[in-house]
């Protein structure tokens, strides 16, 4: 029950600190950092828009196939296969929850719909696979670190750090606002230690 309790607590503390910074950010802070970097990031993030998703999650298919495939011919996967596996799953599941539940359920319209006069609002149940909140980037690489860190305490800290760098990248490049990145962050890592704990609960 240990590593259960200290999971659920972990997660507690990270749906605070998300719900806290998300709150703030939607308030006060989105629409005007928003604001400050569109002029400078507009035209790179029209010309995207969600590939860079798409392009992660095709890149976590390929690396799928490639593992049952290595599974098939040599009969088992090392711990480490096992924990890139899973983490590809969870990474994709999450960014299908999240694109096709949370995003139409919330409804929030991208930076560019805002700053070019649509209101920063939730829409419940009025939202699209296109909506802001929350980021699927950060869910779909939230899910995969949280596999890691879950079975990998010593990835904690790396994976942090990238994350908070592909948090700030989403941001200045104008794709999301702070609130979403918050979001797409517990989402990401909730599922990602969830489904490492259970993964752990199973082999023992």
């Amino acid at each position: 029950m240990k590593p259960i309790f200290k999971s659920a607590r972990f997660l507690f503390l990270l749906f605070l600190a998300c719900a806290a910074v998300g709150t703030v950010s939607f308030l006060r802070f989105d629409v005007a950092v928003a604001r400050h970097v569109y002029p400078y990031t507009r035209h790179l993030a029209n010309a995207t828009g969600g590939l860079g998703g798409i392009l992660i999650v095709s890149a976590e298919a390929v690396v799928l196939l490639v593992l049952f495939a290595i599974r098939w011919i040599c009969g088992s996967l090392s711990p480490f296969g096992k924990a890139l596996t899973l983490a590809c799953v969870s990474s994709i599941c999450a960014y299908a929850l999240n694109s096709l539940v949370l995003k139409v359920c919330f409804g929030v319209p991208t930076p560019s719909q805002v700053l070019e006069g649509t209101a920063h609002a939730f829409n419940f149940l009025a939202g699209t696979p296109g909506s802001s909140f929350p980021s699927g980037h950060m869910a779909l690489a939230g899910a995969f670190a949280g596999v890691f860190i879950r079975n990998y305490r010593k990835c904690f800290w790396p994976f942090l750090a990238l994350l908070t760098v592909g948090a700030g990248l989403l941001v200045l490049g104008g794709w999301h606002f702070v609130s979403d990145v918050a979001a797409g962050a517990f989402v990401g890592i909730a599922t990602g230690t969830l489904a490492g704990g259970l993964w752990i609960s199973r082999e023992r």
